[in-house]
């Protein structure tokens, strides 16, 4: 085994969250993870009285957390790495989504995931160690119509990991942004928020993308305890990956992507170039 780590998740209640903290207790580390009641606590910490530890707070209350991290650092120890994993989905057609709604997606997917690493920053910066995970999503690579503002989102953080992992990378601190493809996690179930419906013309490209997501929910090919043993795997890696996608589908759909993004650009490339007017000397 790998020499035991500290870990602070956020949302250990369930999903990926909930699967990677046993997983790593199972492999001998202590895990710190965010829950949102008194009850989820309790709940948590019952899984080891030595190394699980629980923390009530919400990742929107921005000014709450450089209290709750310092607090951890000061009373159970060093954090090693930190994950990112709080996080839901918003299920809407952008016409129809108030602003209010991307609002929320972007305050609990973005700023409180950025929120989080600003506070852990200071104290990696000056161990000259550390890992961040960010789970971010396929969906922050393919998009999808329907899920505007969630896709929006995750673009948003893999942008900021690649961004920030070049930035600490002289400090030894590591960051890796996972994207899972469809994991049999609450995602598309309960853990999703639905604007309702209110434009006939967004009918039949819509509604049958929205029958698939619910008939397929909790039927996903991915498994969230062997997503959990590859971010393990990635947390023990000596070079970790800046970008680690997990599930044959998001392997298949961002090739797909890719490719035919390299093949738009090619189609392109003589109205891209044509912009440049070296300046003469």
């Amino acid at each position: 085994m790998a020499s035991s780590k500290i870990l602070l998740i956020t949302g250990v209640s369930s999903g990926f969250g909930r699967a990677l903290a046993q997983e790593a207790l199972a492999a001998g580390h202590t895990v710190i993870g965010t829950v949102r009641s008194e009850e989820a606590k309790r709940d948590f910490e019952a899984l080891s009285t030595q190394a699980a530890f629980a923390r009530v707070l919400d990742v929107t209350d921005f000014d709450a957390i450089d209290g709750v991290v310092a607090g951890i650092e000061a009373t159970v120890g060093p954090v090693d790495v930190l994950v990112n994993n709080a996080g839901y989905g918003h299920e809407g057609v952008m016409e129809e989504s108030p602003l209010s709604e991307m609002r929320r997606q972007f305050d609990v997917n973005v700023f409180g995931a950025v929120a989080m690493m600003k506070a852990v920053l200071p104290f990696m910066r000056e161990r000259r160690r550390g890992h961040i995970l960010n789970i971010t999503s396929m969906g922050g690579y393919i998009t999808m119509p329907g899920i505007t503002y969630y896709c929006g989102s995750k673009f948003a953080l893999e942008g900021i990991s690649e961004a920030l992992g070049k930035e600490v990378k002289p400090f030894g601190i590591a960051v890796t942004a996972v994207a899972p493809g469809s994991f049999r996690t609450d995602w598309a179930g309960r853990s999703m928020a639905r604007t309702p419906r209110s434009i006939a013309d967004y009918d039949a490209l819509f509604d049958p993308i929205r029958q698939a997501r619910e008939e397929k929910s909790g039927k996903q090919l991915g498994d969230p305890q062997k997503a959990a043993q590859a971010m393990l795997a990635a947390i023990d890696a000596e070079n970790p990956p800046a970008h680690l996608l997990l599930g044959s589908d998001a392997l298949g759909l961002v090739r797909s992507k890719l490719s035919a993004l390299d093949e738009e650009i090619r189609t392109w490339e003589a109205l891209t170039v044509s912009t440049d007017n070296p300046v003469k000397a």
